[in-house]
């Protein structure tokens, strides 16, 4: 269950290009208005006509085929009110200027609409090859996994993008259940490097590490050594800082409780009887990554209860940073509780729509969402 949202992206430069794109839309239409202003002045001596003919070639730059098609028709109106209040009409230069019109705008709309045309093909191809890298890294979780059963959202924010800078997977083992849900600082083919380093890190060692708090120090140190290979050693604290991921780990054994080891990510909620907690870290720690600032032991894993019929939310700070119009932020806890009677599927549709509705469809950051209800009869199971 996945969408392709929208997110801003570094915002000067977006803005600046937004601004260019912008005023060279506007050039065809100025032009037009340039020449209604000279021919209808004392300066209308001047011979315009070539400028009404480039018109529609500047418009299949940047406006499409139906830009082009506008493009034309103003050209073409001024030509008409030119030509009458000139009284031109007979005159073969006016008869020349309208051929010259016609051939450039067909010219123009065949350009645009064949230019557009192989960019969907282009957009269609990248996004298949998207969809194939996110069914790598962002494998669906499955429904039953020893005593629980789960389900997963992931919706990028990037315009078309099917995979950001959030990462999640459900992975049973002789440990019991496995879980991993992190937050890569960033975004663009970077982030995305980073989930995967991070993912498999953790699905090497999620089978052999009987320690959650070694599963995590895993990841941390693949990511420490990609970023020793991509040249920033320990010295640049700049690109140091800049390559953190914020990480959760947490494990399901068969007793009614789960353990986690938070690096710096979002507490998950726990719904038990109706209620909403935060299972917040006994000792925070900075994110994978920053371990230069860890001070004494490495960390320790927290348990808390995990009883047949709660249910236990892990996500990014996607969701509940996520704003309205009046910049207010999702409440998570609150839709948690809205929606506990639902099943998996149903609370994880109820949650995109919600999100959906809060943003006015404008998520600003990806948001991925592990959802795991611990089953009343462990053998069966609940009703998906």
């Amino acid at each position: 269950m996945r969408a392709p949202l929208r997110s801003p992206s570094g915002p000067r430069a977006d803005g600046h290009h937004q601004v260019l794109f912008v005023f060279a839309e506007c050039v065809p239409f100025a032009i037009a208005l340039l020449v209604l202003l000279v021919e209808f002045t004392p300066l209308h001596v001047l011979y315009t006509g070539p400028l009404l003919v480039a018109t529609p070639a500047l418009a299949a730059v940047t406006m499409g085929p139906r830009g082009t098609l506008a493009a034309a028709g103003v050209a073409a109106a001024v030509s008409v009110a030119t030509a009458t209040y000139n009284q031109a009409w007979g005159s073969q230069q006016v008869y020349t200027n309208f051929l010259a019109l016609f051939l450039v705008s067909v010219a123009s709309f065949l350009t645009s609409r064949t230019a557009r045309t192989r960019r969907e093909n282009e957009l269609n191809q990248v996004r298949r090859i998207a969809t194939a890298a996110q069914e790598v890294l962002l494998r669906p979780v499955p429904d039953r996994l020893g005593p629980v059963r789960a389900a997963s959202m992931y919706l990028a924010a990037e315009t078309g993008a099917q995979i950001g800078g959030d990462l999640y997977d459900v992975v049973q083992t002789r440990y019991g259940v496995r879980m991993i849900v992190g937050d890569v600082r960033g975004k663009g083919l970077p982030a995305v490097r980073a989930t995967a380093i991070v993912l498999g890190a953790f699905r090497e060692a999620v089978h052999y590490e009987d320690d959650l708090v070694e599963v995590i120090d895993h990841c941390g140190a693949a990511l420490r050594r990609d970023a020793v290979a991509s040249g920033a050693t320990g010295g640049d604290d700049a690109l140091l800082l800049e390559g953190f991921v914020t990480a959760l780990v947490a494990q399901i054994p068969d007793g009614p409780y789960v353990e986690v080891i938070n690096r710096g990510h979002p507490p998950p909620l726990l719904l038990h009887n109706g209620t909403v907690r935060s299972l917040m870290p006994g000792v925070p720690l900075p994110p994978l990554g920053l371990e230069e600032f860890i001070n004494g032991p490495p960390g320790r894993t927290d348990r808390y209860s995990f009883a047949p019929g709660d249910r236990l939310l892990l996500y990014t700070d996607g969701v509940i940073e996520a704003r309205d119009g009046d910049s207010t932020f999702f409440d998570l806890a609150a839709a948690m509780v809205t929606l506990r009677d639902h099943t998996r599927a149903s609370f994880l549709k109820g949650l995109h729509q919600a999100l959906i509705r809060h943003t006015r469809n404008r998520l600003a950051d990806d948001v991925a969402v592990v959802l795991v209800d611990r089953c009343e009869d462990e053998e069966h199971g609940a009703a998906p």
